[in-house]
Parts: C-alpha cells; sequence; structure tokens
C-alpha cells in the first residue's frame, strides 16, 4: 500500500500538535503520561503563593499548586496535583504554606499524618495551615516598634516646638551671656590650677617633710597600737566589768536593805535610836564639860559626891 504524501503531510502535523502538547505540558510540570491525583485545600489568604508552586513533603518535591481560585464564601480554593506514587497521603494531613527562603516564593509543605490509616483518593480536602516566613515574621515584631517610633517621634516634635516656644530671642541672649561667663570661670579656674600647681612645686620639699612627720605618727600610732594590745586590755575590761557588777550588786542590797548598811539607810528605828544616841552623847558631852568634878573627883580630905542633876535640855 503507498502512502500518499497528503496522509504524510496530515500524520507529520497530527504529530506536531500532540508533541507541542506535550511540551507545553511538560513545560507547566504536567506529563500527559503519569497519573495524578488531584486534592483541593481552603485558606483565608495565599499571599506570594502562586501556580507551579512546588508541593513537598520532608523537603521532597511531590507535586506542585495547579490553580488559585477565589470561593464564594471569600476564601481561597486551592487545587493540588499529586503524583499518586510518590508518597500516599492521609486524609487528616495538613497542608501548610511555608516559605523556603526570603527570596523564593512560597511553598506548599504536607504534614502527613502517620497515624491515620484512611488514605486520600482524588478530589480530598486537606486541613489548611499557615507557617509565618521570616518576612512576614519580622513584619510582626516590626509593626510594634513603628508604633513606639511614631509616639516617640510625635513626642520628640512636641518637644522641639516647646523649645523653639521656650528659646526666644531674649534667652538666647541670656544663654550666649551664660556660657560666656562659664567660659570665664573656666579660664579663672585654669589661672587657680596653675597658682596650685606653683605652690606645689615651690613647697615640694616642705610637703614631703610633712608627709615624713606624718609617717613618724602613723608609726608611733602604730606602735602604742601594739603597746595597748599587749597590755591585754580585754582582761582589764573584764575585770572592771566584774569590779562594776560587784558595786551594783552592793547597791542594789543597799536599796533593798539587805546587811547592816543597807538596814541603817531603809531601817527607820535604828535611825531613831542612832539619833537618840547621838543626843544623849551630846548630854552627856556637855554635862561633862559643864560638871567636870562629878566624873573626876580627887579628894584628898574626904568630901562627900555632890548629887547628880539632870542637865538642862536645851530646845
Amino acid at each position: 500500500m503507498k502512502i500518499t504524501r497528503e496522509i504524510k503531510t496530515a500524520i507529520l502535523v497530527i504529530a506536531s500538535i500532540l508533541l507541542f502538547i506535550w511540551g507545553y505540558s511538560f513545560l507547566k510540570g504536567q506529563n500527559l503520561f503519569n497519573n495524578h491525583k488531584k486534592l483541593y485545600v481552603e485558606y483565608e489568604n495565599v499571599e506570594g503563593l502562586v501556580t507551579s508552586a512546588p508541593v513537598t513533603i520532608s523537603g521532597k518535591i511531590i507535586g506542585k499548586v495547579n490553580s488559585i481560585e477565589l470561593s464564594k464564601s471569600g476564601k481561597l480554593l486551592v487545587e493540588l496535583q499529586i503524583n499518586e506514587d510518590d508518597f500516599p497521603i492521609s486524609k487528616t494531613s495538613v497542608a501548610q504554606i511555608y516559605e523556603p527562603g526570603p527570596i523564593g516564593g512560597k511553598q506548599i509543605a504536607i504534614i502527613p499524618n502517620y497515624k491515620d490509616t484512611n488514605m486520600t483518593v482524588d478530589g480530598d480536602r486537606l486541613i489548611s495551615g499557615i507557617k509565618l516566613g521570616l518576612t512576614d515574621a519580622l513584619g510582626q515584631k516590626l509593626a510594634p516598634l513603628q508604633e513606639r517610633l511614631d509616639k516617640v517621634l510625635a513626642n520628640a516634635d512636641v518637644l522641639l516646638t516647646n523649645v523653639n516656644t521656650v528659646l526666644d530671642a531674649k534667652t538666647q541672649a541670656n544663654l550666649k551671656n551664660a556660657i560666656n561667663e562659664l567660659n570665664n570661670t573656666l579660664a579663672n579656674f585654669s589661672k587657680v590650677s596653675s597658682n596650685v600647681d606653683k605652690i606645689l612645686v615651690e613647697n615640694k620639699d616642705k610637703l614631703g617633710s610633712a608627709v615624713a612627720n606624718l609617717d613618724k605618727t602613723t608609726q608611733s600610732f602604730a606602735k602604742i597600737s601594739d603597746d595597748l594590745d599587749k597590755a591585754n586590755l580585754g582582761a582589764t575590761v573584764k575585770s572592771l566589768e566584774a569590779t562594776l557588777t560587784n558595786v551594783n550588786k552592793i547597791m542594789t542590797e543597799l536599796e533593798s536593805g539587805k546587811g547592816s548598811m543597807g538596814k541603817l539607810l531603809k531601817d527607820e528605828a535604828m535611825y531613831a535610836n542612832l539619833t537618840k544616841a547621838s543626843k544623849e552623847l551630846e548630854l552627856l558631852l556637855q554635862d561633862v564639860r559643864l560638871h567636870p568634878t562629878r566624873y573626876v573627883n580627887v579628894s584628898v580630905f574626904g568630901k562627900k559626891e555632890k548629887p547628880y542633876v539632870d542637865p538642862v535640855q536645851k530646845n
């Protein structure tokens, strides 16, 4: 059978069309000769995720994002194209959007649930999840910092406005005068410092003698301290404390009326007897002075003793 030129041309055109379709699908990440499974995930936000983004499990690419469509509920429905032969995925697995690096776009990582033995089939939906990337985390941390910076700048603006209000022409002139006075004061202080240096240079020998005398005085004090240490002041202080304790005990006994001295100080009867005895002794001495012959009588001729008469008591 002879193949005509028209049939050859038709076969070549059909083959070219099929090759073009296969090449276009291959460039899009689709292989017409492989069996693919389609899974769906619903997200609130897929910012940064584009079609043809890789789908991975533990870092291994097992598929890609086939399409992203906006549903009637306002959520985004993402279709995942999974190679069924690569890895079995359970129905409770999580499809998490993540950012692999600051330069590349976002991808979807499937976190499988190995405890679930119920595997997905074509058309099933997975649980959605979003993991913040470096850019998002940095943005969240910079947001409160930006708010604080805005407040600080606002306060600084108010402060500068108040400063400009306070620093009028008169105040600026006063500040200039104050700075000039400060410069004069520093200049005078420099002169005083120079004079002090001159005095120190001129009296260097005297200062050295004074320091030497101070050193000798310190040595003398150290020697006195050693002598006091050797004098056993601790024992002396203890002996003095014991003596004071005994004196305190004696004073306590006197206050309480114990002993002869205590009774003498506290016993009113003894005080009255002593007063009476003192009075009688005074009368006796007075009578001896006025009538000594009653007590000392030297009689040569044997005179009779005069009768005793009580002396007159003076009130």
